[in-house]
């Protein structure tokens, strides 16, 4: 059986190509897994798995427990603020705690960027970021990246816009990573104050006119506007964001040819999107989701101890 070069997956940027390809191949065949009649194969029986997540989290860790379960994985959440951590347990013990009790695998959201990263030279068992801070977010990278070879047909060559708040976005840095490693155009558009300096160095463009971003692309992932990690004003209001970087059906109508729409999720309606392209028929969004169950199992799948 073809396997990963790494036992964790901490960010796309420790990915090789040829786990990436990996990842995708085995994706397609779990999708066809779970629209079946009956959905649960037996491939993680007797691997536990935990999902700690010290982050809120709606989308994501649904995913993952869905994707654990089709997979025949026994389950434990873990939820910080109902735990020893609100009363001063340090992440290390919290989580070794967890292992003594014979867990496999780590599926972990932190707010400190390195977060998994540092649990990986300490502790023994797998390890999935499910997002570090502003640092990465692999899988739903790999479940962007999936989606988009379902719809145009593979990213090598096609122009890929990410538009949006890229300073605050985890999901920025990993599409980033993931994109350019598969051989996409990548163009990044934004107000100055939400694009990082300097960040032409990973292999990117860089353009402020949203018209002209949407008018270059093939598909278009836009951003969440993140106020909740935003400590200074980075724009003066939502309105004036939503007035010159919100995607909206009357721009996208205007457009010479058509644009893959995209969204990470939580969607802020009526801010970076609007509802009439959220819902519409270039949008693919709601199949990102069900994709992020497939990707999702394929890497718990390739990463998991298989015991004999």
């Amino acid at each position: 059986m073809a396997s990963l070069s790494t036992k964790h997956i901490l960010g796309i940027k420790y990915l090789k190509k040829e786990d990436i390809e990996l990842i995708m191949e085995t994706a397609s065949y779990f999708k066809e897994v779970i629209n079946r009649p009956i959905k649960k194969v037996p491939s993680l029986r007797d691997i536990t798995i935990a999902n700690l997540f010290f982050e809120n989290s709606t989308r994501t860790r649904i995913s993952f427990e869905l994707a654990e379960k089709r997979l025949s994985a026994d389950v434990v959440n873990f939820s910080a603020s109902a735990s020893s951590v609100s009363k001063g347990e340090t992440l290390l013990d919290t989580v070794r705690n967890i292992l003594s009790m014979k867990v496999d695998m780590v599926v972990m959201r932190h707010p400190l960027q390195g977060a998994p990263f540092f649990l990986s030279n300490h502790i023994d068992a797998n390890i999935i970021n499910a997002g570090d801070g502003t640092h990465e977010h692999p899988t739903q990278a790999l479940l962007d990246l999936y989606s988009m070879i379902e719809k145009v047909g593979g990213v090598e060559g096609k122009k890929i816009a990410i538009i949006g708040d890229v300073r605050h976005s985890r999901v920025a840095l990993s599409n980033i990573f993931c994109l350019v490693k598969m051989g996409a155009r990548v163009k990044l558009c934004g107000p100055p104050t939400l694009i990082p300096k300097n960040i032409q160095s990973l292999g990117v463009e860089v353009d402020h006119d949203l018209r002209r971003t949407l008018e270059w692309a093939d598909v278009a992932n836009v951003l969440r506007i993140q106020m909740e990690r935003q400590n200074i004003r980075y724009f003066p209001s939502l309105r004036e964001y939503s007035l010159y970087y919100g995607v909206n059906k009357k721009l996208l109508d205007s457009l010479d040819s058509e644009v893959v729409i995209m969204h990470p999720g939580p969607m802020n309606r009526g801010v970076e999107i609007s509802s009439d392209v959220a819902d519409s028929q270039q949008s693919i969004i709601l199949h990102q989701v069900e994709n992020g169950v497939a990707v999702r199992m394929a890497i718990l799948f390739l990463l998991a101890p298989h015991k004999s």
